[in-house]
């Protein structure tokens, strides 16, 4: 098969641990996956897309639409992995990963992951913003990065770093706004090459104790870039993420 410049794939898998089955929730009658598949269509129409599936029941859901899916192992341990496994398939150079319970993504961040990973400085790119609120950044649900002069990611936490000591740990907006705090968005880019590799990576140690695949990059040497973005985003971890969602897009 001839290999397609750039595709995009997104991981999907109903055994969220915090919100299960999230992936079917309705949101306004429609199924969230299938929310965030319309809005990848319509955003960027000149990427071929695919879903990398775990199980029979969203595969059925997604093609009844007249979605592309791939079929995956359910054992895979991350999303990283089973986009390296569907890729083993689709072929592409290099592969975008959006989120599938990511429904706002915008054209503009996906053509910046684009550019970022087609500029062969990195193994894989994703994207950052800024932290807004203190309660925001002080919940391990919202990941922070912390980013190099030049863009490049040192760490990835659920943990509030950097730790404002001086504030004896309470971040205020204005300490916020000074350090350019960064909240880490789910979405990235990958070479085919990084992710031919990272198959055969064991999961790293840091990566068990953060829940956060990205880290096991970072701990064998690989580099990720960061792009930043100041559009708004609404990931679904929770119910009451799916909450604020519905009432954000309206009836």
């Amino acid at each position: 098969m001839t290999p397609v410049p750039l595709a995009i794939i997104v991981p999907a898998r109903l055994g969220s641990t915090r919100f299960p089955r999230k992936l079917l929730h309705p949101i306004h009658g429609r199924a969230l996956i299938l929310r965030t598949a319309e809005r990848i269509r319509d955003q960027s129409p000149e990427y071929p897309l695919h879903f990398a599936v775990a199980e029979d029941e969203l595969a059925q859901v997604l093609q009844a639409e007249g979605f592309s899916t791939v079929m995956t192992d359910p054992a895979l341990p991350s999303g990283t992995d089973r986009l390296a496994a569907a890729n083993l398939r689709i072929h592409a150079t290099a592969v975008i990963n959006v989120q599938a319970d990511e429904p706002l993504v915008t054209r503009r961040q996906i053509h910046t992951l684009a550019e970022l990973i087609l500029t062969g400085r990195a193994d894989m790119a994703t994207l950052v913003t800024r932290f807004r609120t203190p309660a925001e950044f002080h919940n391990p649900n919202r990941v922070k990065a912390i980013l190099a002069g030049d863009g490049r990611a040192l760490y990835f936490s659920r943990a509030p770093i950097p730790y404002p000591r001086d504030l004896r740990g309470q971040a205020t907006p204005q300490w916020l706004a000074e350090q350019q705090c960064y909240l880490h968005l789910g979405m990235y880019a990958y070479t085919a090459q990084f992710l031919r590799t990272f198959r055969t990576l064991a999961p790293g140690k840091l990566e068990q104790i953060e829940k956060l695949e990205q880290l096991r990059a970072l701990e064998n040497g690989f580099t990720i870039l960061a792009g930043e973005t100041d559009e708004p985003t609404q990931g679904v971890d929770t119910l009451e993420d799916a909450d604020a969602l519905e009432r954000l897009q309206g009836a």
